[in-house]
């Protein structure tokens, strides 16, 4: 008797909206597949809370992905990737199936590598992602000679959940955060969170055309793509019908309005309980 063929889905988490850039782009890339996003927007930001904590709710938001038919998981929040990824494939890689979690900051480590010339490169990021020092220790593993410049960006998360990306107020504190890296002068910064992503066209105006920008939403597509491809016993139990569904842990209707803006075409979203 024939086995009969899975269709799962991939599924995509964030602390909030910031994964909705990441998602974009790869499914405009990778447009053949279902998708599953999860913004857990009603505790974010996650970057000031707690490893324990931040594990706690990474842990929760991947198995609700897992439960929607998931078959792999991209968590597209850097703050639970530097935190919570490695315990939580450990925990998946022990159970029936090997069930598959990526995270987003290994690939952009690995870009910034191949760009810099300078070999001196800039991150941005929450405190707590930049407190565990995961971009420095995974660039100088890729190459000893790196020069890590780390700034912790506390601000912007609330004001990108906020709707307010395209503030006076946020281009100044942006500047703000920026300066002390355009003076150790970096030729390459990578944006360390997703969230930033959104950021990206001011963040371009503010440091000039000459330093590299590494951003998620471009680097995370094409490593999955080939991730995809070096992998084809999962892709071959991905559906192929084209979709993406949206959940959210706080109001749906702030989701949809400001989700449909950041996702590029209108969103519906229904309500997710994490336990």
């Amino acid at each position: 008797m024939l086995k009969k063929k899975r269709h799962l889905r991939i599924g995509i988490f964030d602390s909030g909206f910031g994964g909705l850039h990441v998602l974009r782009s790869i499914v405009n890339t990778l447009p053949h597949y279902e998708y599953v996003y999860l913004g857990d927007t009603a505790r974010a930001p996650y970057g000031d809370r707690s490893q324990e904590t931040i594990y706690a709710y990474t842990k929760q938001a991947v198995n609700f992905l897992f439960r929607n038919k998931c078959g792999i998981v991209i968590i597209a929040c850097n703050t639970a990737s530097s935190e919570a990824l490695r315990k939580i494939q450990d925990r998946y890689s022990l159970m029936r199936g090997s069930k598959k979690v990526l995270g987003v900051l290994i690939p952009a480590a690995e870009e910034a590598v191949q760009r810099t010339r300078s070999r001196k490169v800039g991150v941005i990021a929450t405190r707590s992602t930049v407190a565990s020092n995961k971009f420095a220790r995974e660039l100088t593993k890729l190459d000893p000679s790196i020069q890590v410049f780390q700034k912790a960006c506390p601000l912007l998360v609330p004001l990108v959940e906020a709707g307010e990306q395209d503030s006076r107020e946020t281009e100044t504190i942006l500047k703000k955060y920026l300066d002390p890296l355009l003076r150790k002068k970096i030729d390459t910064l990578i944006l360390g969170c997703t969230h930033y992503g959104i950021l990206e066209k001011k963040i371009r105006t503010i440091i000039g055309p000459h330093i590299a920008i590494i951003s998620e939403a471009r680097v995370v597509p094409k490593k999955l793509a080939k991730y995809f491809a070096r992998h084809g016993e999962i892709e071959e139990t991905l559906g192929k019908r084209s979709g993406v569904l949206f959940y959210s842990t706080d109001r749906t209707d702030n989701f949809k309005t400001l989700g449909s803006k950041l996702f590029g075409r209108k969103i519906r979203v229904e309500r997710a309980v994490l336990r």
